[in-house]
């Protein structure tokens, strides 16, 4: 199968159920307020940040080199913990929680690196469907949800190869799958588009499109404004010296989206 943009995101067996909790209410998905992040003795990394990211959004991250975008990615996929204020994802406050509890909020967030992070010594396959392997799925409901998953970022035909043979647009659309074969609430994409020519970056973009059309919120960091203005309905999350720049205050309050 060939991947076409705009091309239906595949609900494999068993999915169903997840699938309306990822299609919720619309309310806040993630809420920020007041955070800061300091790395040991020196100046804040990030300050005083307050925001709300809303269920079903799609969000471009942007700033400068150095601005902090890695660290607040890190902090949304629970990878650091805030050095101050308070943090509430899927209405739950992380910042105090217990870290036994951590994994099973992991789960419900994918994240993209830049560098794609495939395990070298695995296939395609294996690397997509490691996620569900580590949450405990059979290995005979493996072959569906992650075959239509392969399929569905084009690379059904590339299943057997290992990372080393796949170019990096290859490798990135594999790590996209791994990020996403278990339905997650939120994503998260530190520069997905970095390493790729023009033309893939729009269909690698047109991929999170379609998984935002089902219902996940979507956080991209990227610097590439063409990339940013080909999703009209995205809102902007723009970070300088670790500081978000929200001057209508539409990041902290966002507007109430219509009823349908």
């Amino acid at each position: 199968m060939v991947y076409a943009p705009g091309a239906a995101m595949p609900l494999s067996r068993g999915a169903p159920e997840r699938w309306r909790r990822v299609l919720g209410t619309g309310g806040s998905i993630v809420q920020f307020d007041n955070v800061g992040l300091r790395y040991g003795t020196g100046a804040e990394t990030l300050s005083d940040l307050s925001f709300s990211l809303r269920e079903g959004g799609f969000y471009f991250l942007t700033g400068p080199s150095g601005a902090g975008k890695t660290s607040l990615l890190r902090l949304l996929y629970l990878a650091q913990r805030p050095s101050r204020g308070l943090i509430r994802l899927f209405g739950e406050d992380i910042v105090t929680m217990p870290r036994r509890r951590l994994p099973g909020f992991r789960r419900r967030i994918g994240v993209v690196f830049q560098d794609f992070r495939l395990v070298p010594h695995l296939s395609a396959y294996d690397n997509v469907a490691l996620p569900l392997r580590v949450a405990g799925v059979e290995e005979r409901d493996l072959a569906g949800p992650v075959g239509e998953m392969l399929s569905w970022v084009g690379l059904g035909h590339r299943a057997s190869a290992r990372p080393a043979t796949l170019s990096g647009g290859e490798q990135q659309r594999v790590a996209i799958a791994r990020a996403v074969i278990a339905r997650p609430e939120l994503l998260v994409a530190d520069e997905p588009t970095g390493n790729v020519d023009p033309e893939m970056a729009k269909r690698l973009l047109h991929l999170f499109d379609s998984l935002n059309n089902l219902g996940t919120t979507v956080v991209v960091a990227t610097h590439d404004l063409h990339l940013i203005s080909s999703i009209g309905r995205a809102d902007m999350l723009r970070l300088d010296r670790g500081e978000l720049l929200d001057p209508t205050g539409a990041l902290r309050h966002p507007p109430r989206r219509a009823e349908a």
